[in-house]
C-alpha cells in the first residue's frame, strides 16, 4: 500500500508512503485516495482530513510513466476523480508539507484549508516546461491566492519557491521545523476536530460558495489532454525517458 491510513481522535491521516519514488503519485495511490475521501465525507466519526508525506518529502508529483499508461483523462480517470473529490470535500483539510511539493504536490494544497510546511520546502509547477498547462483548478485558485503576476512566475515560468516565500505569499499558514512538522499539523487537525463539526463545515462551505473550481478543472483537463498529445509535450517526454 502506498497510502497509509490512520484515524486519530476524529482526524483521518492519509500519508503518502512511496519513498523510493519521492512519493510520486500513481494510479493505485489515486484510487486509494479517492476511496478514502469518499468514505470520509460520509463518516460522521471523521471530522478532519490530514494529508501528509514524510518529514523528508511530501510529493514529487505524478509518476510520469504510470500517468502516461493510465488512459484518457475523463471523469472516470483516478487522477480526475481525485481532483473533483478534493475540490468538493466538505470537511476541513490540513496538509503537512516537507521536502518536495512538485506539480500536483503543490496544486493539491490549493484545496486544503490549513497548510504547514518547512522553510526549505520546494514548491514548483513545471507544467509549461513539460509542454502542458495548469491543472487541479490552479489557473483560478493560485492567482486568487497570491496575485496574477506571482502566479505567472510559477505557472508560466515554472519558477520554484521555498517555504519561506510560500509563507510570505499566503500559500502556507505557518512554518515549522522538520522535526516537529507532522506532530504540529496533527495537533492543529485535532484542534479543528474538537470544534463543533457542523459549524466548521458550514464555515468552510460559506468560504467556498460560488466557486467556479469544477468548471475550471474541466477546462484545464480539456487543454491538458490536447497538449499531452501534442508535439511539444511528446518531445519533452521522449527526452525524459532517454535520461
Amino acid at each position: 500500500m502506498s497510502i497509509d491510513v490512520t484515524l486519530d481522535q476524529g482526524v483521518l491521516i492519509l500519508s503518502l508512503n512511496r519513498p523510493d519514488k519521492k512519493n510520486a503519485l500513481n494510479k493505485l495511490m489515486y484510487q486509494q485516495l479517492v476511496q478514502q475521501l469518499q468514505q470520509a465525507a460520509q463518516n460522521d466519526e471523521i471530522k478532519v482530513l490530514l494529508l501528509q508525506g514524510s518529514a523528508e518529502c511530501f510529493s514529487s508529483g505524478n509518476d510520469l510513466a504510470d500517468f502516461l499508461q493510465s488512459g484518457e483523462l475523463n471523469d472516470a480517470h483516478p487522477t480526475v476523480m481525485f481532483l473533483y473529490e478534493m475540490a468538493k470535500f466538505p470537511k476541513p483539510v490540513v496538509a503537512a508539507v516537507a521536502g518536495l511539493a512538485i506539480g500536483i504536490g503543490t496544486t493539491v494544497l490549493l484545496h486544503c484549508d490549513l497548510v504547514y510546511s518547512t522553510g526549505d520546502c520546494r514548491f514548483q509547477l513545471p507544467f509549461t516546461q513539460l509542454g502542458l498547462c495548469p491543472e487541479a483548478g490552479s489557473s483560478l485558485l493560485l492567482p486568487l491566492l497570491i496575485g496574477h503576476q506571482r502566479a505567472s512566475s510559477m505557472l508560466l515560468l515554472s519558477e520554484a519557491i521555498d517555504g519561506n516565500e510560500a509563507y510570505r505569499l499566503g500559500l502556507v499558514n505557518q512554518l515549522v521545523d522538520k522535526e516537529n512538522l507532522l506532530e504540529f499539523a496533527l495537533n492543529k487537525a485535532k484542534k479543528l476536530s474538537a470544534l463543533p463539526a457542523d459549524a466548521v463545515q458550514s464555515s468552510k462551505k460559506l468560504m467556498k460558495s460560488g466557486s467556479a473550481v469544477k468548471q475550471v478543472i474541466e477546462q484545464e483537463l480539456a487543454d491538458f489532454s490536447r497538449l499531452l498529445k501534442g508535439p511539444e509535450c511528446q518531445q519533452v517526454i521522449q527526452q525524459f525517458f532517454k535520461r
